[in-house]
């Protein structure tokens, strides 16, 4: 029973952890820390460079007391002070022992710096590596996410039943505007185009004699005989008489 009150909670825990996580934002944060660590693993490779410093420095020194040391060893021995050679001697042996003892801990030194930059060389790989990855899988997450949006808009999309309304829409428009084509149609059709074309010929007439009287007046065109006018008169004096 205990064991499935745990597995329960565990599942429970899971579950929250995992409603709330973002990879997209984790991946970030793991980006910051790796960045981070630069700045902490340089310091540490200075800390020991200039660990590696001091000491080629104290070995410099070192060399320098004993190379002295040996001199006043040689000459207190040529001037026959045996004592104060003796006094130099040892002197001398404690520096030869510390030159020793620091030309150990500064192959060791040098040792932990060559190795400490090739560890730095080493995590610089790792985190652009691993700095690619994130940044590749960052991009897929946003795209996957574009296309999850794009994919709801369509879903509602269609399932709002757009589609139909849509159709259904241009139909009646499609409809109203064949309505209002053939009352148009009717209409012109409708019109004593007979009329109008009689009118329209009256009005040309009427303009062509105007223009006609116009020439006249201008003296432009010679008038008619009088005798076609005069047998017009006739012709039509006869007529009325006969009527």
């Amino acid at each position: 029973m205990w064991e499935r009150f745990k597995r329960a909670l565990r599942s429970i825990g899971g579950f929250f952890v995992g409603s709330i996580e973002n990879p997209e934002l984790i991946l970030e944060q793991n980006i910051r820390d790796l960045n981070d660590q630069v700045p902490r693993m340089n310091e540490s490779i200075a800390m020991v460079r200039a660990n590696q410093t001091l000491l080629e420095k104290e070995n410099a020194k070192y060399k320098q007391e004993v190379a002295q040391l040996t001199a006043k060893v040689k000459a207190a021995i040529q001037g026959g002070r045996d004592d104060l050679a003796a006094q130099y001697a040892t002197r001398l042996q404690q520096e030869r022992e510390a030159l020793v003892r620091n030309e150990q801990q500064l192959e060791t030194a040098r040792a932990a710096y060559e190795k400490a930059l090739n560890v730095k060389k080493a995590f610089m790989r790792e985190k652009d590596r691993k700095t690619g990855e994130a940044m590749n899988a960052i991009r897929d997450h946003r795209r996957a996410q574009w296309q999850a949006k794009v994919a709801d808009a369509m879903e509602s999309f269609q399932v709002a039943g757009v589609d139909a309304t849509h159709g259904e829409m241009v139909r009646k428009i499609q409809e109203k505007t064949a309505i209002n084509e053939a009352r148009m149609q009717m209409a012109l059709e409708s019109v004593d185009h007979q009329s109008f074309q009689i009118e329209e010929d009256a009005e040309k007439l009427q303009a062509m004699e105007l223009v006609k009287q116009m020439k006249l007046e201008m003296g432009l065109e010679a008038p008619q005989p009088v005798s076609e006018v005069a047998g017009g008169e006739k012709t039509i004096g006869k007529k009325v008489q006969v009527e």
